[in-house]
């Protein structure tokens, strides 16, 4: 078995045993140093410049510092590393608050757990509307918390999912098509993209290779378009169609309704199927470990 294969292995067994770090995790801090590099840069005429330099002063420095700290401790490090870079365990866990408090009909802790999991605003959805944003949020941020980092450790190692996770990162602060932030985050947002095309892509298929082949492939080849976010739309989409569930619709933003379009299945969802969603993710990370696999040995 290739070596970074069994890095991988013991990295997930990590966050399965351990979870996130319930004390510090590096991405909150980085969050914080993003906070304040945007309070610094954001302003002026060259926002655009402003918001690429800042991304670039966020990222690069970690990005170097993991290179050599990979070459200097190896194994350790990468394990660790990866380790921090995924989230399967929390993921499920505030996924399954949300499925906890739709059992025992309680809609307030419902929408209050839903809120800390997703953007889009809670305090007026219904049942199904709490379901629905529960596993929207479970599709995507597998995506972003465990496929695509495993994608970019198997390709660059450590420092290849600290640039991934840390520009993921930036996207979900800088990356709105606001005021405040259309012009400064462009640049965030447009590296996001390109870091996550290939991810976004491995995923939808490992999605449907998990569910519903046919509904999902349907889905991502007939409804991805209708979503704006090139990436997010064929793992949407893929992942809606491979549970067979109708996902999307309107959702409210910074007190804004977005009229969303369904996609996805012919069934509206249910509690149950925020546990379904986990399941697929887990089958989703078997068929992207051994995708790789069989790359890294064709290699």
């Amino acid at each position: 078995m290739p070596i970074v294969l069994i890095k991988i292995l013991i990295a997930l067994v990590l966050d399965q045993i351990l979870g996130e770090p319930r004390r510090w995790h590096p991405l909150v801090g980085f969050g914080t140093l993003a906070g304040r590099l945007e309070t610094r840069f954001n302003q002026g005429t060259q926002r655009i410049l402003n918001g690429t330099f800042a991304w670039a002063l966020a990222v690069l420095p970690w990005v170097a510092m993991a290179y050599w700290l990979s070459s200097h401790f190896g194994w350790l490090f990468d394990v660790v590393i990866l380790y921090l870079a995924i989230g399967r365990k929390s993921l499920f866990e505030h996924s399954q608050r949300v499925w906890q408090a739709l059992t025992q009909a309680d809609l307030d802790s419902a929408r209050h757990h839903t809120g800390m999991i997703v953007s889009r605003e809670t305090a007026a959805l219904d049942e199904t509307g709490c379901t629905r944003a529960a596993i929207e949020s479970v599709l995507e941020n597998a995506n972003d918390g465990i496929l695509g980092a495993l994608f970019w450790f198997a390709l660059l190692g450590a420092p290849g999912v600290v640039l991934y996770r840390l520009a993921n990162t930036l996207d979900a602060m800088w990356g709105y098509r606001t005021e405040r932030f259309n012009a400064f985050g462009r640049a965030a947002a447009r590296i996001d993209d390109v870091l996550n095309f290939i991810p976004a892509r491995l995923c939808a298929f490992a999605y449907a290779v998990a569910g519903d082949f046919p509904r999902a492939m349907d889905g991502w080849r007939t409804q991805a378009h209708l979503l704006k976010s090139p990436n997010g739309g064929p793992v949407m989409t893929a992942g809606a169609g491979a549970l067979n569930l109708q996902l999307g619709g309107p959702a409210v933003y910074h007190g804004i309704t977005f009229d969303k379009p369904f996609f996805g299945g012919e069934i509206i969802p249910q509690a149950d199927d925020i546990l379904r969603a986990n399941r697929l993710v887990d089958r989703a990370i078997v068929v992207v470990i051994v995708l790789l696999a069989g790359v890294m040995l064709w290699l």
